[in-house]
């Protein structure tokens, strides 16, 4: 599914309307900038507009823009997102100027950005892991506490109902001397149930696997982080399936050669100037793999190979 199909960026005209309206507004004829970001980045290398398939990989350095692309659909889009981002005085306007051009359905209608499309990054990830943990450390200490509260309710004094302020008391020890409700269950009841954790790239899988609904716009920022090569294969794997069969579609920015490898992707290699589209292969990041591992290649054959 394309529900993004197209996304024009200002040209170097237009943002130099922007940044002399923006000087104006802050010191009127002596005007000035302090942060012109993200304007002068794309223009240069030729950048002005970009096309969308079910995947688009945007693949390039540090500084050649990924990111800014990524940051700058989402708030065009007005995506959800959790992590805070680099703007400055020029984002807002330079958003603002852009313009985007949805795609069509099977009757040729064109198609509404899904309400829970969202904006990912793998800060958001790792706060996911640190909220579980501590929200698991918690549970554990509300645990302790809640099985003395049990046994207090189970095999203490009768609780005598007073009225609304004891109502959930006297049916907590109700339930208790009724088996009703089992030590687990109240426990969880009282304290909430543990989130499972495993390694840090096991549970940012889990939590990919559960993030991402049918039929919803995501963008990536590097979803690669904490995955090791093997889960990397199997996130390649799920986006492969959302995208071919769940009428997903996706945006990524990586430095993965896996990812980098998305079937039937749409890839622009923000390194060249002019930008221009690539095929995986192609690419100087995966080729300094593929040098690396050829020159190394008699250690990975067994004699005779």
């Amino acid at each position: 599914m394309v529900y993004l199909e197209k996304f024009i960026l200002p040209d170097e005209e237009q943002e130099y309307v922007l940044a002399r309206r923006r000087m104006a507004e802050n010191g009127g004829p002596l005007g000035y900038l302090d942060n012109g970001y993200p304007c002068g980045l794309f223009p240069q290398r030729g950048l002005s507009e970009l096309d969308f398939e079910p995947i688009t990989v945007f693949c390039g350095g540090n500084g050649s823009g990924k990111s800014t692309l990524l940051n700058a659909i989402a708030q065009k889009l007005q995506l959800k997102r959790i992590a805070p981002f680099n703007g400055g005085e020029m984002f807002a306007p330079y958003c603002g100027a852009c313009v985007y051009r949805t795609g069509f359905n099977d009757e040729g209608e064109p198609l509404a950005i899904p309400a829970d499309s969202r904006s990912l990054t793998s800060d958001v990830i790792f706060e996911y892991m640190l909220a579980a943990r501590t929200r698991n450390e918690e549970i554990a200490e509300d645990t302790a506490q809640g099985k003395e509260d049990y046994a207090s309710l189970k095999y203490g004094e009768n609780i005598r109902f007073t009225g609304w302020e004891n109502y959930e008391k006297f049916r907590l020890q109700v339930l208790a001397r009724t088996k009703s409700l089992s030590r687990r269950k109240f426990l969880q009841k009282l304290a909430g149930k543990e989130i499972r954790l495993r390694s840090n790239g096991e549970t940012a899988l889990y939590f990919f696997d559960e993030m991402l609904q049918n039929d919803t716009l995501y963008l990536l920022d590097e979803p690669e982080n904490s995955l090791s090569p093997q889960m990397q294969l199997e996130v390649k794997a799920l986006i492969e399936r959302k995208a071919r069969y769940c009428g997903c579609q996706f945006i990524i920015a990586t430095h993965s050669p896996f990812l980098l490898a998305l079937d039937r992707a749409k890839l622009y290699d923000l390194d060249t100037s002019p930008v221009r589209l690539k095929h995986w292969w192609e690419l100087e990041n995966t080729r300094a793999y593929f040098e690396f591992f050829f020159a190394n290649r008699k250690l990975f054959q067994k004699d005779g190979e």
